[in-house]
């Protein structure tokens, strides 16, 4: 009966930990698949937002195109507007002018400037309103109109002319919206809607081109980067696509933090989850414990409270039979039995108690209860005692250890039926003792094992299942040793041993 109740228990745990491997592993597998639907969709999302930015970089090239046939344009009117006037101002020409002059007088937007050759302004053009009062030619319009090479103009009387030009006003200010495009085309890049890690590269994968959702300042570390082009690579392929005036380009990228974070989410969730788990219940088991010890104490004590005066009353009564002029013939018999009470009633008012160790011989201790204990058994039992010469003094508490050794003996008896040997073997390695107590008895299953010390376990019909569960308590608890199963083998017997400092 107590054996189904262990057995149903252990049943009882499989069940519960097969449930929360399921349900863990439910769990993981919903999360899995979720995050796998999220990456694909942020996949999807990043290969669209990488064909949106390939036709937007088609329409930002067409534009930097044709801009750049309009500098051609203007370089070309700038030419002919050297030309016209250097034929304007020909003094050996004797052609019609007039043309010359409508060409001059049409241009309404690029500015130049002529000068002789000490820097006098000659003649100038659509200047911007800070420099038409000018007569010199000065630094600051030197530098505002450095950026291309000045035309020489020899008007043929001796004396050369140089004209000054820049880019036209409609010209200047279409330009700037070009580069507004271009910053705003890149800041697109970075600040992509996807929100996945992306880093775009020349077509050669040499030239970082832009980047987005990546620290910036780590980005400046060759190091970091090549790491996250490593890890973009292994897991999507990198994507091509036609970037303005650079050529193609290569989109790396990878799931988004985010997607990470979900993927580990459940994992983290379920170890902080068992660690709650474990510390309730290491704290539950302990609070078990110290109530089962509490018990335990409070049991004892009311046993030995309670075996005290009957034992009181039959030593009075035993007195008045020896006073008899014919005593009683079972009087000695009694007071035998009396003694052992009297022992038992210690043994609980020292389960009780706190417990104080004394200085005590254990061969004499394991000699004599053994001794007992073979006169009160059958003689189809044998008992073989083997102990080192001489005293071996321990620290004990000799009533309990007994009762230790009592329950050892009467578990064996009971396991090996009608005959068998019990063996007992104290070894002493110089630290510690070594008590090993054997039989030939029917032995215990291996999934048993760890069971035989709990209280309420037996394989018998009737009993308590106490006896081991109390040994292991008497030599763990109140002697600081160990107790445990050495060996056990089925249909051929077990070894109980004790382990005690010296």
């Amino acid at each position: 009966m107590k054996a189904n109740l262990y057995t149903n228990k252990k049943q009882w745990k499989w069940a519960l930990a097969i449930i929360a491997l399921l349900f863990i592993s439910a769990s993981l597998w919903y999360t899995n698949r979720l995050v796998k639907s999220i990456a694909e969709q942020e996949t999807r999302q990043v290969k669209m937002w990488a064909a949106a930015m390939e036709q937007h970089a088609v329409m930002m090239k067409s534009t930097e195109e044709f801009f750049n046939k309009v500098s051609e344009q203007e370089q070309l009117r700038v030419d002919l507007l050297a030309n016209a006037y250097r034929r304007v101002i020909d003094i050996s020409s004797n052609e019609n002018t007039a043309i010359y002059l409508d060409i001059i007088r049409n241009n309404i937007s690029i500015p130049l400037v002529i000068t002789d050759e000490k820097g006098n302004i000659m003649f100038s053009s659509n200047l911007p309103p800070e420099q038409e009062s000018k007569k010199t030619f000065d630094e600051e319009m030197k530098h505002y109109y450095s950026k291309f090479p000045p035309i020489k103009i020899d008007p043929g009387y001796g004396t050369v002319q140089r004209l000054y030009y820049n880019e036209s006003l409609i010209y200047t200010e279409l330009k700037a919206v070009l580069e507004g495009m271009i910053n705003h085309f890149m800041e697109e890049i970075t600040l992509n809607s996807v929100g996945a890690p992306v880093i775009i590269t020349n077509e050669d994968q040499t030239i970082i081109l832009s980047y987005g959702n990546l620290d910036t300042l780590m980005m400046k570390d060759s190091t970091y980067v090549a790491r996250q082009l490593e890890i973009m690579r292994n897991e999507n392929d990198p994507l091509q696509i036609e970037f303005m005036n650079t050529g193609k380009a290569t989109i790396f990228y990878r799931t988004s933090d985010l997607v990470e974070q979900m993927r580990y989410y459940p994992m983290i969730q379920f170890v902080v989850a068992a660690l709650i788990i474990l510390i309730a219940y290491l704290l539950f088991s302990s609070a078990r414990r110290s109530e089962q010890n509490q018990v335990w104490a409070g049991m004892a004590k009311e046993t030995a409270h309670q075996l005290g005066t009957p034992l009181s009353s039959l030593m009075g009564w035993i007195e008045l039979l020896k006073m008899q002029e014919e005593p009683f013939v079972g009087t000695h018999e009694m007071e035998k039995d009396i003694e052992r009470l009297q022992i038992v009633a210690d043994r609980f008012s020292k389960i009780g108690s706190v417990p104080v160790l004394e200085p005590a011989d254990i061969n004499f201790l394991i000699r004599d209860t053994m001794d007992y204990l073979q006169k009160r058994f059958s003689k189809k039992f044998d008992f073989e005692i083997n102990l080192p010469e001489g005293e071996l003094i321990m620290p004990l508490i000799p009533s309990l250890f007994r009762w230790v050794l009592e329950n050892l003996t009467k578990n064996a008896i009971d396991a090996m039926g009608d005959k068998g040997k019990i063996t007992l073997d104290l070894i002493d390695d110089g630290d510690h003792i070594h008590l090993d107590l054997s039989d030939t008895g029917k032995g215990i299953p291996k999934s048993k094992l760890k069971m035989v010390f709990n209280p309420g376990y037996t394989s018998k019909k009737r009993g308590w299942g106490l006896g081991l569960s109390l040994a292991k308590r008497i030599i763990e608890d109140y002697h600081k040793g160990k107790i445990f199963v050495k060996s056990s083998i089925v249909g051929q017997g077990t070894t109980f041993r004790i382990t005690l400092k010296k």
